[in-house]
């Protein structure tokens, strides 16, 4: 792979944070604790949600404000008058993780070090919108956060640091979301003094090597009982806690979660059939050994453990799922 060592880095760079959802939180809270300059922080603009389509805040924009730092919300962050903004803010360095939009070389090229962005998988391995989600529904056994030079593609700049992380049997996309965020934070400072050091060298992303991520869509979510204990139990965890796995029983929808695998190999019994049920969850037959089921969603309710689930919707031991 090409290499190059990262050049003389100022001390204290003046920094611009991007970023939106929670995830991004921790990031943030870290770069401001660990005492760097954030000249302003760049958001998406308040979006309408709930019933009642109320404007609400990023989380970002929240944690943005608790520390008293400016604020820029453009409906494009490349666009002419964003880019003059932050132009006239002079930064050394532009910080993204999970901003939500690509950025494009217009303003990338306004910082003498242009952007850096934390990415939650080891790249080449996963670009896209949803890394988390696909490593677990993939079954990965690990996962990452790269740090990388940001460039005008889909997560296709030049790395700089790396970590992996263990992904849990059991563990959901959810828990490995929030897992994440908090490291990603912790990687994000580790780069800067890499940085500032000249201990790191950027390294050329091998294209060859290069999957893909894209946004999770809801029309993967009904099961295929056909298919492995082990394949349906990473579907379920993957899609766990949004927008969640789905199978029909007696005519309704429910949503599954929290799923693990019960037995890995065998293969007697009919897919999609349930075996048994207890506080320790639904046990259901597929194409190649059992999973179990241990929280559960009826339509227009809330998610429940099997248990207390079970008592207001009972599913009988021999119930085919998905029927």
């Amino acid at each position: 792979m090409n290499q190059r060592p990262i050049e003389k880095f100022p001390a204290d760079p003046k920094i611009i944070f991007m970023g939106t959802p929670d995830y991004a939180v921790p990031s943030l809270v870290q770069l401001v604790e660990k005492g760097y300059a954030v000249q302003a922080v760049v958001t998406q603009p308040d979006r309408p949600r709930g019933r009642g389509r109320k404007q609400i805040p990023s989380p970002v924009k929240k944690a943005a404000q608790g520390f008293g730092l400016p604020l820029l919300q453009p409906e494009k962050a490349s666009g002419t008058d964003s880019c003059a903004s932050i132009r006239a803010l002079e930064p050394d360095l532009l910080v993204v993780v999970a901003f939500g939009q690509l950025l494009k070389r217009e303003l990338l090229s306004i910082p003498p070090w242009g952007g850096l962005n934390i990415h939650a998988s080891l790249l080449p391995k996963y670009r896209g919108a949803a890394p988390i989600q696909w490593a677990v529904i993939h079954d990965e056994q690990e996962t990452g956060l790269t740090a990388m030079r940001m460039e005008e593609g889909l997560d296709t700049g030049p790395v700089l640091l790396q970590e992996t992380v263990t992904i849990g049997p059991d563990e959901t996309a959810g828990q490995l979301h929030d897992r994440l965020a908090r490291v990603s934070g912790e990687v994000l400072l580790k780069t800067l003094e890499g940085m500032k050091r000249r201990q790191l060298v950027e390294t050329a992303q091998d294209n060859a090597r290069a999957t893909y991520a894209p946004k999770i869509d809801r029309r993967m979510s009904r099961i295929v009982w056909d298919h492995s204990a082990s394949a349906i139990s990473a579907l379920i965890r993957g899609l766990d806690p949004w927008p969640g796995a789905v199978t029909v029983v007696g005519g309704k929808e429910i949503k599954l979660f929290a799923a693990r695998v019960d037995d890995v190999d065998g293969d007697s019994g009919v897919p999609g059939r349930v075996t048994g049920g207890s506080s320790e969850g639904l046990v259901v037959e597929t194409g190649k050994g059992t999973v179990r089921i241990r929280e559960l969603q009826a339509p227009g309710k809330k998610r429940l453990a099997v248990a207390d689930f079970l008592r207001g919707f009972p599913i009988s031991e021999g119930t085919l799922l998905g029927r």
